[in-house]
């Protein structure tokens, strides 16, 4: 199979499905000649015409509105945020009325639209452009929440994204857009809702998303050496999350580590967590379920104190072990 990266799967899925469906089309700041902060849409103008990728002023309320307006209207948006904290200039937009209407509208209004953006830290973009949102954006019903962390999943779950009646919030890792994967050249779709067993292991259950599912694949080499099997989990999504692949490790392993980026206050590990312990898996477990996430402080511009505000393969070889001599 072909390999591309990450960056070069988005855009194919994009041109793909613009092409196969006259609905579909994109918008964004400087996504046109530009091809976007980080070139994810590059060369698309050339592909499908300035007409289906729109360069919008830089006003992501503003954008974000006419993305939900066109979506009750019938077409099928991809809105793209050059970073994922600005989702928070469009919360009303997203949170009050994308998420909101069809409820609102006794299911007669869809919003089929997807919000692409990057999140994440590591590449030197500081406090203002680092931050891990995606908890923030479960917690709001209405909205579905996608964490790729493969090329192969990422062309997948967008075009089920893409495909959705609903708004879907697409998270992307800054770090990720240059890794290289198998990715089929033809159109397919990975189901929303459907994790992946990442490795297969027996001593210990660690549930991981985005780029921390690479930092974990890495300390489980680390710890094969040391006659440590752990067993590695990808969500893919977190709403909805496809909690029976995750209770039926747990319930195998009998120990469970989830690692996140986020900071570990109130982040989605904690949700993972606690599904955990008030399922069947529970019963099963000989040590508490640990989490590994982010230190509690804006994500510094040094680059040393950066790699120290989020989990390193480091913290998560250490979470493991210590989860292997502790017993409840």
């Amino acid at each position: 199979m072909r390999k591309i990266t990450y960056a070069e799967a988005l855009r194919e899925t994009m041109i793909q499905e613009i092409k196969a469906n006259k609905d579909v089309y994109i918008l964004g700041e400087d996504i046109g000649i530009y091809g976007g902060a980080f070139g994810v849409t590059n060369g698309m103008v050339e592909e499908v015409g300035p007409e289906k990728v729109l360069n919008t002023p830089i006003s992501e309320a503003a954008i974000s509105g006419l993305a939900v307006g066109s979506a009750l209207t019938g077409m099928r948006p991809i809105l793209e945020l050059q970073f994922s904290d600005f989702i928070t200039i469009a919360m009303d937009q997203i949170v009050n009325q994308a998420a909101k209407l069809r409820y609102m509208n006794g299911g007669k209004g869809m919003i089929p639209m997807v919000v692409r953006t990057p999140g994440g830290s590591g590449a030197g973009f500081a406090a203002q452009h680092s931050q891990s949102l995606e908890a923030w954006m479960t917690h709001i019903p209405g909205l579905k929440v996608v964490q790729p962390s493969t090329p192969y999943d990422a062309k997948g779950l967008l075009k089920a994204a893409i495909d959705d009646n609903n708004p879907v919030i697409f998270y992307e890792h800054k770090l990720l857009y240059g890794q290289v994967g198998d990715v089929p050249e033809e159109r397919y779709s990975i189901p929303l809702g459907e994790a992946d067993i990442k490795r297969e292991g027996s001593d210990v259950t660690v549930v991981a998303t985005s780029m921390m599912v690479h930092r974990v694949l890495q300390a489980a080499e680390e710890l094969e050496k040391e006659g440590i099997s752990i067993e590695v989990i990808d969500p893919r999504t977190l709403v909805p999350l496809d909690i029976k692949t995750i209770v039926e490790s747990v319930k195998k392993t009998s120990r469970a580590v989830v690692v996140y980026e986020a900071v570990q206050r109130g982040g989605y590990g904690a949700e993972i967590a606690s599904i955990i312990n008030e399922s069947e898996a529970f019963d099963y477990l000989d040590a508490p379920v640990t989490r590994v996430g982010g230190k509690p402080v804006p994500i510094p511009y040094n680059p040393k104190l950066e790699e120290k505000a989020v989990p390193q393969v480091e913290d998560i070889l250490k979470a493991v072990k210590s989860t292997l001599i502790t017993h409840v």
